[in-house]
């Protein structure tokens, strides 16, 4: 919510590039003109989440975002920030062996990697591998990115289910027979914890 008075977010991304200082505006532009010249014609550009974001539109993945389905489903977005900027990669955050891979052609450029689950910051245009940035971009077209997306939301509902399974409450009836299986135990000690009656020696016959 914006007080009366403050400035509203932009709602375009020539308002929001416009509503940046120039070192910011110019890293931002230098990001932006990287993530296009590679981007699969499937995505679109526009505002999302306050970001200039990249996504699958509803016309290409009608369900859109599984948290939000009136979002398209994101795949990249860039920031300014209060102390950095930052480009979010979705396609690196959602598979491993993505990951593994940026992270391992980053650290041969020898540039130092501001990381996070998706984030990469960045204070300076000079702070990124461009080249990798353009070769992450370029190797998830919107359709393998689909793909991975909707196995990614298969494991994670196959993991709840089995969650769900193992901490499904026992029925009425299994209760009912666990307390009747406890009263018995409990019968049974207090019956064999009792002294035992001996029987009355008996005396030898006299003999006649």
């Amino acid at each position: 919510m914006y007080a009366v008075g403050m400035p509203s977010k932009p709602t375009t991304v020539a308002r929001y590039l416009a509503s940046l200082p120039k070192d910011r505006r110019d890293a931002i532009q230098a990001v932006r003109k990287v993530i296009r010249a590679n981007l699969d014609d499937g995505y679109a550009e526009g505002m999302q989440y306050g970001m200039i974001g990249y996504f699958v539109p509803h016309s290409v993945y009608p369900p859109g975002y599984h948290c939000d389905s009136a979002q398209p489903l994101p795949y990249v977005s860039i920031a300014s920030q209060k102390n950095h900027m930052s480009i979010y990669l979705c396609s690196v955050y959602g598979s491993e062996d993505e990951g593994r891979w940026f992270r391992e052609a980053w650290a041969k450029t020898g540039k130092k990697l501001d990381m996070g689950k998706s984030c990469v910051r960045f204070k300076t245009i000079d702070d990124l591998a461009l080249d990798v940035i353009a070769k992450a971009i370029k190797r998830t077209p919107a359709r393998k990115y689909i793909a991975s997306y909707e196995a990614a939301l298969g494991e994670r509902a196959a993991r709840k289910a089995t969650r769900k399974t193992a901490k499904k409450p026992t029925t009425k009836k299994a209760r009912k027979t666990t307390a009747a299986k406890a009263t018995a135990r409990k019968t049974t000690r207090k019956t064999t914890g009792r002294t035992k009656k001996t029987s009355p020696r008996q005396s030898p016959r006299r003999s006649t």
